[in-house]
């Protein structure tokens, strides 16, 4: 698997930010920028992380949070949360393809992708963001928005500028099938390429990632 590291990041106008990255062995096929969940960057986001890179990605994590985005306990996570807002989420992710235009990665070759909290902001990046591809894991958020500065994914859906993919859990409470739903019909009114997939995650979460990874092959040309 590939290896991740951390760096602070500084862009000639002054803004910085602490990020999480992992090359390729090889040829680099593109740019991902992968947004955390909610506690931060977990094992889960790494293995996303290292995975993807050993698919040929390069791939960078941006720290969310003011403070760095290390692993925290469930409370202290909504906390974070709540501090959040459209603003602060598309300034952090907007680092993040700074990262990768510095490393020649042109804005149609780069996609993002994020899960839980993550899936949510690759949302709204992806209805804000002129880049090639997004791909939500399993956001919350769809019909109340995770913080008073974010907006309910559905308000959003129907303002999609690049391709997007919604890989949702059927076997859990919350999203509930009827929020999953809302999110298809808001998508399918935007002028791009929409589509959204629910799976059990005992026999899905392969299909679903092979799913992700081929959404990235079909629109990061």
């Amino acid at each position: 698997m590939a290896q991740t590291h951390t760096a602070d990041f500084r862009l000639d106008d002054g803004r910085a930010l602490r990020l999480t990255y992992a090359e390729p062995d090889g040829v680099v096929r593109g740019g991902l920028v992968v947004l955390h969940e909610s506690r931060g960057i977990t094992d889960t986001v790494i293995g996303m992380v290292a995975g993807l890179a050993s698919e040929g990605w390069l791939v960078v994590v941006p720290h969310l949070y003011p403070s760095g985005s290390h692993e925290v306990a469930e409370e202290e996570a909504r906390d974070k949360v709540s501090a959040l807002s459209g603003d602060s989420v598309l300034a952090a992710t907007d680092i993040g393809f700074a990262w990768l235009a510095a490393r020649e990665v042109a804005l149609d070759r780069i996609g993002v992708i994020g899960f839980e909290l993550g899936g949510a902001v690759a949302l709204v990046v992806a209805a804000r963001r002129d880049i090639g591809a997004a791909v939500t894991v399993a956001g919350g958020g769809i019909l109340e928005p995770l913080s008073d500065g974010l907006p309910a994914l559905v308000e959003v859906a129907g303002e999609l500028r690049v391709p997007w993919l919604g890989l949702y859990r059927s076997d859990v409470e919350s999203p509930s099938a009827e929020e999953v739903e809302k999110l298809r019909d808001a998508a399918g009114s935007a002028q791009v390429a929409t589509d959204v997939v629910r799976f059990p995650f005992e026999t899905g979460a392969a299909e679903a990632w092979h799913r992700a990874l081929n959404w990235f092959d079909a629109h990061l040309r």
